[in-house]
Formats: C-alpha cells, sequence, structure tokens
C-alpha cells in the first residue's frame, strides 16, 4: 500500500516530538487541541500506521511516528536551503530574527549586532531569559536564534539535536571584596578557597558546575550562603562582604569595593553559544545575523586580551 504524506502532517509531528504534548502544540500553533488530535488521526489513517500512543495521561510518538517527526526536519532543512539559494541570487538577506538571550551575554553582543545590522533589511526581536542551561534548547522552538552558555561544552545540556555556533568563549572569574585577603593574590586557585563562603547561583545554572570542580579538587563543601540570578545582585552582596562569587569577566563592572581575579589549575570558561533548530539555521537572514554575531564576540574577546 501506498503511503500518502502530508507535509502539514510532518510539521505537526516534529512539533510534538519537539514540545511533548498536544496542548502544547496546540498552543505554539495556535490551534485547539482537539484539532490538533484531529490532524494526528488523520495522519495515521494517511500514513497506514500509529503514529501515536498513549503515554500515562498523555500521548507519546510511536517509533513510524518519531521516524517521520526526524523526517520532517531533514525536509524543513532542505527547503531552507533551497529557499536560501533562490533568495541569493534575487537579493541579500532579509526579514526577521527573533532572538533569546542570556542578559550577561546580550550586554555585549546584541547591541553591537543590531547596530550593525541597522543599513540591511533585517529586523531583530530581542528577548531575555535568564534559564538553566537545559531550558536554553527549550527556548529554540520559539525563536530564531537562543544565546545560552555552558562551563563544559560547546553543546549547552539539552542542546544536542540543534545547530550550535560558539560566538565566544568567556573568562569567569573569582569576585571579592577588595577588603579580601586574596585581593592582592595575582591569581586564585582552589586550595586558596577552602572555608569561604559562596552567592551562588541556582543549581542547574553554568557557574554552579564551576563550584562543584572546585569542591571536588579541594575534598571540601562549600558554604553558600545565598544562590541568586542577577550578576548585579551577587557584586553588590560580594561588595558587602557576605562571601565571594563567579562571575563573568566582560561584563562585570568595575565598582568601588569589588575586585576581579582570574581562577587556575581548573577550567573556568563558558562557552557562549547561539543555538538554532536545524532547518532555521539554513535561513539566510538568520546565517547573516549569526556571522554578525560571531564577528562581534572575537573583537570582544580580542578588547579584553589585549
Amino acid at each position: 500500500m501506498a503511503i500518502t504524506l502530508d507535509p502539514r502532517h510532518l510539521v505537526l509531528l516534529r512539533e510534538l516530538s519537539a514540545r511533548g504534548s498536544i496542548t502544547a502544540v496546540a498552543a505554539a500553533t495556535h490551534r485547539t487541541p482537539s484539532a490538533i488530535s484531529q490532524q494526528l488521526r488523520a495522519a495515521s489513517l494517511d500514513v497506514g500506521t500509529a503514529l501515536v500512543e498513549r503515554k500515562g495521561r498523555g500521548i507519546q510518538l510511536t517509533e513510524a511516528g518519531q521516524l517521520m517527526a526526524e523526517a520532517a526536519i531533514e525536509v524543513d532543512i532542505a527547503l531552507e536551503r533551497a529557499r536560501t539559494r533562490v533568495e541569493a541570487l534575487m537579493h541579500s538577506p532579509m526579514g526577521v530574527v527573533q532572538i533569546a538571550a542570556l542578559p550577561s551575554a546580550a550586554e555585549y553582543l546584541l547591541a553591537p549586532t543590531i547596530v550593525e545590522l541597522s543599513n540591511e533589511s533585517i529586523d531583530v526581536v530581542l528577548q531575555d531569559e535568564d534559564v538553566d542551561e537545559r531550558s536554553f534548547a527549550e527556548l529554540a522552538r520559539d525563536n530564531d536564534i537562543v544565546i545560552g552558555h555552558s562551563m563544559v561544552s560547546s553543546i549547552p545540556t539539552g542542546a544536542e539535536n540543534l545547530s550550535c555556533a560558539v560566538i565566544c568563549r568567556e573568562p569567569v572569574d573569582i569576585a571579592m571584596p577588595d577588603t579580601h585577603r586574596l585581593a592582592n593574590s595575582a591569581t586564585i586557585c582552589p586550595q586558596d578557597l577552602i572555608g569561604e563562603s559562596w552567592i551562588s547561583v541556582p543549581i542547574g545554572f553554568p557557574f554552579h558546575t564551576v563550584l562543584q570542580t572546585i569542591e571536588q579538587v579541594t575534598d571540601s563543601s562549600a558554604t553558600i550562603v545565598q544562590r541568586v540570578r542577577d550578576n548585579r545582585v551577587v557584586e553588590s552582596l560580594v561588595v558587602a562582604g557576605l562571601g565571594i562569587a563567579l562571575l563573568p569577566r566582560f561584563t562585570t563592572r568595575q565598582r568601588d569595593g569589588l575586585v576581579l581575579r582570574p581562577l587556575v589549575d581548573i577550567a573556568a570558561q563558558r562557552w557562549v553559544v547561539a543555538m538554532s533548530r536545524q532547518d532555521r539555521a539554513e535561513r539566510a537572514v538568520v546565517r547573516r545575523v549569526l556571522d554578525v554575531l560571531h564577528d562581534v564576540g572575537a573583537h570582544i574577546a580580542c578588547d579584553t586580551t589585549h
């Protein structure tokens, strides 16, 4: 029996694979859950086999459904490549690019990027997102580019199936009050930090992995007095003498009472990474924005090392 493949059904299965529930797909595609369920039934009838199955209170893709969802990604990539080639013959990249970005990276990347693109027919729409490492990949469902970070890999946790481009690598330093016993040290090693009180980040945020490494190599437990997301709040707590912290070098501002010192003998750099769905990464306008982001990142890194 010949199998009928409706491209709309492929898109639906891809979205279900990415979002995990009919309710989430309905919200993302501005349809009702009943309409999504009806289309899934129609897709199964067209193919001649079940594409979804019950799992607890929800559903999941069957093996056949997952194969079709993966095929949908390949189709989308091929279509975007073809569209990009045709558009290149006709005009320069144009369109809207939606970016979700980690605030501490957005601060030094996005303004120069938008300025560079200001004379081109590209509109960049921004939103700031301060989430744990795994959640950056989830944001790629609804954004063209997601700028996140990782302390351990150029592919953040959860982004294994996304297109990932390293924008820059940024050192993460030890922040302390200028009255601290280590404030006059040129560098800091993990053993220097035994017994310190820490202003840390929530568990799951990348900087937490550095603190875990310090604990491992010193065979000691860190005393964490606060867990805070916002780096400006972290800075104020450090200046007040409430603890030391890990802060990114490029965006930690000089302020009275605060000093940064390089951490040595363990890896203390973060990968700042642009993530996109593979089909969206093929769009000419997205590739143009990624190129500018990469240039800006390289310029920032060069300026801060000279």
